[in-house]
């Protein structure tokens, strides 16, 4: 996973004829603001959560309940960072159903999910703006940005309320998870992700990203 350090996201730099939301599995980190520890600690390959850590875990179930047709993977709060997968399902979708492109499958059959084919050059033609550029004028009720920004304003909120020093970093990276086997593969690397704290890109000692 090493592939996705350094890659935190602003709005101009995300795919721009890509509608975020689309119908789609989303893998999605968030870090704590300059990567401070608030979250709690990895104990030999078992997270220990702080009292942010567990409000973080609580909020981040709650994340279906306040937004519509969204379902939650696999997801780890880290000392300094939340991985999870965030899926938007088409209002249609029944839960079971073979999620595809075409005729072929985007993530493993247990998640309602089609992942939509991104629309054609030629119909912008007529369009003087991307996707991505009106995104900056409405970000949308139910896209991955609201709903994200949502949990970290959840989160930030009950914690300030709590009387703790906290504070996330402004941006989040997400990466579509196109198909069964990536998304098999980031299940994994977000389950095992205590377990290789130590060697992991986001931990202190290891860390040389923009803070």
């Amino acid at each position: 996973m090493a592939k996705y350090r350094n890659k935190y996201r602003n709005e101009s730099t995300r795919l721009q004829n890509w509608d975020y939301g689309w119908a789609a599995a989303y893998f999605v980190t968030i870090c704590t603001k300059d990567r401070v520890c608030y979250l709690g600690d990895v104990v030999n390959g078992t997270m220990q959560l702080s009292h942010v850590g567990v409000v973080a875990d609580i909020l981040w179930h709650e994340i279906k309940n306040h937004a519509q047709n969204v379902e939650l993977g696999a997801y780890a709060v880290m000392p300094n960072h939340v991985h999870g997968i965030i899926i938007l399902n088409e209002s249609s979708n029944a839960v079971g159903t073979t999620p595809t492109v075409g005729k072929t499958p985007v993530v493993g059959s247990t998640h309602a999910l089609t992942l939509r084919r991104r629309p054609s050059k030629t119909s912008y033609t007529t369009e003087p703006k991307t996707i991505g550029q009106k995104r900056f004028q409405n970000q949308g009720k139910n896209t991955l940005s609201s709903i994200v920004g949502s949990y970290k304003s959840a989160v930030t909120r009950h914690a300030r309320r709590l009387g703790f020093d906290f504070a996330w970093q402004s941006r989040f990276h997400d990466h579509i998870i196109r198909n069964p086997e990536s998304y098999e593969r980031i299940t994994r690397y977000i389950l095992e992700n205590p377990v290789k704290w130590t060697n992991d890109s986001f931990h202190p000692q290891n860390s040389d990203a923009d803070k």
